[in-house]
């Protein structure tokens, strides 16, 4: 426990370039407060004590403002930035090296009790806001942009924006490691516009070309 405590420590002072030291990290980060309670319910729900496992859930999310289930799997290596917010539902899975920040919903959708939650690969990086919603996996390496709605599966080393989530590809090239960049996301929707103008200006062009020549035949022909 211990060591898996070191590792969230080294984890936030490896992306989060706020923090300044470990004492900082282990005093003042939501995020690794909730997942040292995580692994506290995640062995009680497993021991079969669902009640207390939900319960020592429940005051974690008072404490910190981030609700994981405790059946939920984690992997090593989250990083749950700021964390206000965050709920992760109780079938879902989470790979290593994978960081969430706050708004972030990993939500089910069904009411049977089977796998209704997502799996996400190992790094992927989820934006503020962003909602994962269902039983598919994120592919590992994949960036989900904030605010996206994501609603089914994801390839690996892939990019989701938009609202439901499109995905898109950096110039089809794999992303290698952990990539938190939030800014320069495609936009798809905005591709496909600018294409758009392109074709108007280009018949406009053509319109233009045609009048020009009915008019210099009207002007030249047959008196």
């Amino acid at each position: 426990m211990f060591e898996a405590l070191r590792r969230d420590v080294r984890t936030v002072l490896e992306r989060d370039p706020a923090a300044r030291s470990a004492l900082e990290v282990l005093l003042c980060y939501p995020g690794v407060h909730a997942l040292a309670f995580h692994r506290l319910a995640h062995r009680v729900w497993n021991r079969g004590w669902t009640t207390l496992a939900r319960f020592i859930s429940h005051v974690a999310r008072f404490l910190t403002g981030i609700e994981i289930h405790p059946a939920a799997r984690l992997g090593p290596g989250l990083f749950i930035d700021h964390g206000l917010g965050v709920v992760i539902g109780e079938t879902a899975e989470v790979g290593e090296n994978v960081t969430i920040l706050q708004g972030v919903t990993l939500g089910g959708t069904s009411l049977k009790r089977e796998k209704r939650h997502p799996t996400l690969g190992d790094n992927v990086v989820v934006g503020a806001g962003a909602k994962i919603i269902g039983a598919f996996k994120i592919g590992d390496g994949s960036r989900i942009g904030a605010g996206s709605v994501v609603v089914r599966e994801v390839p690996p080393n892939s990019v989701v924006v938009g609202v439901p989530g499109r995905v898109t590809y950096r110039d089809g090239q794999k992303v290698g490691g952990i990539d938190l960049n939030q800014v320069d996301l495609p936009d798809p929707v905005a591709k496909a516009i600018d294409q758009l103008m392109d074709r108007i200006r280009a018949l406009e062009a053509e319109v233009e070309s045609l009048r020009r020549a009915v008019a210099v035949s009207d002007v030249d022909g047959p008196e």
